[in-house]
C-alpha cells in the first residue's frame, strides 16, 4: 500500500494529466470561482478513481484520513472528491467515532456540493450508530456553522417511513428566521422529501410555521 503522500501525489498527477483546461473553466465559474479544477467532467473522474483505486487499493485507519485530508488540502475541487469517494467505500467498515472526522470534512472547503455529499455518509452512519443523532445534531445546531445545521435539516432524507418528524420539525422552526439561502432550501427540500411519505404532517407544520417564502415553496411542492 503506498504511503498517504505517494497515493495522493499519484492521484493529482493522475487528474491533472487526464484534465481539460477548457472545462476547467466552466467549472470555476459554475463554482463561483471558489476552487481550481482540473478540468475533469463526472465521468472522468470516477473512472480515473476506479482505476487508482484498483491499482493503489484503499487506505485504512489513520493512514485513510491522512489520503482524505490531504485530498482536500488541495486547491483543486476533484481532489476533494477522490477524497470523498474512497471514504464512501470504507464507510461501513468505520466506528462511530468516524462522525467526528466526517464533522472536520463538513467545515473543510464547505460548499454545497462536498456538504451535501458528506451530509449522505452522515445519514448512512446514523442509521448504524442512531445513538449519535441527538447529542451530534444538538451540538451541530448550537455550533452557528451553516453548514453543520444544514445536515442537521437533511441528513434524513432517505429515511422516510423512518423520519424522525419532531426532531426535523424542531430543527426547522429553529433556523426558520435564517436569511441563508443553504438553510432555506436545505428546509425546504427535507419538507419536500418528507411529503412524500407523510404529506399530511407537513402540511399542518407548513400552515402552522413561520418560514421562509422559500422554505414553503419547496415544501409543498410534491403535496
Amino acid at each position: 500500500m503506498l504511503q498517504p503522500s505517494d497515493y495522493y501525489a499519484s492521484v493529482r498527477e493522475t487528474f491533472r494529466t487526464h484534465g481539460n483546461p477548457e472545462t476547467a473553466q466552466g467549472q470555476m465559474a459554475y463554482m463561483r470561482n471558489q476552487f481550481e479544477y482540473f478540468g475533469l467532467k463526472m465521468p472522468a473522474w470516477t473512472a480515473l478513481t476506479k482505476t487508482l483505486q484498483a491499482q493503489n487499493g484503499i487506505s485504512e485507519g489513520e493512514d485513510l484520513k491522512t489520503l482524505i485530508r490531504l485530498c482536500f488540502q488541495d486547491e483543486h475541487r476533484e481532489m476533494h472528491y477522490f477524497g470523498l469517494e474512497i471514504l464512501e467505500k470504507t464507510l461501513k467498515k468505520q466506528p462511530s467515532e468516524c462522525i467526528e472526522f466526517l464533522e472536520e470534512l463538513i467545515c473543510t472547503r464547505s460548499w454545497w456540493d462536498t456538504v451535501d455529499w458528506i451530509n449522505k455518509l452522515v445519514g448512512l452512519h446514523f442509521r448504524k450508530y442512531p445513538e449519535l443523532i441527538q447529542p451530534v445534531t444538538e451540538r451541530w445546531m448550537a455550533s452557528g456553522n451553516i453548514w453543520l445545521q444544514r445536515v442537521c435539516l437533511i441528513f434524513q432524507l432517505t429515511y422516510k417511513e423512518k423520519t424522525d418528524t419532531a426532531l426535523l420539525f424542531k430543527y426547522i422552526e429553529r433556523v426558520a428566521g435564517s436569511k441563508e439561502f443553504f438553510l432555506q432550501k436545505g428546509a425546504g427540500w427535507a419538507l419536500r422529501q418528507l411529503a412524500k411519505t407523510n404529506p399530511e404532517a407537513v402540511r399542518a407544520f407548513v400552515e402552522k410555521t413561520r418560514l421562509a417564502p422559500l422554505t414553503r415553496r419547496e415544501a409543498l411542492k410534491s403535496i
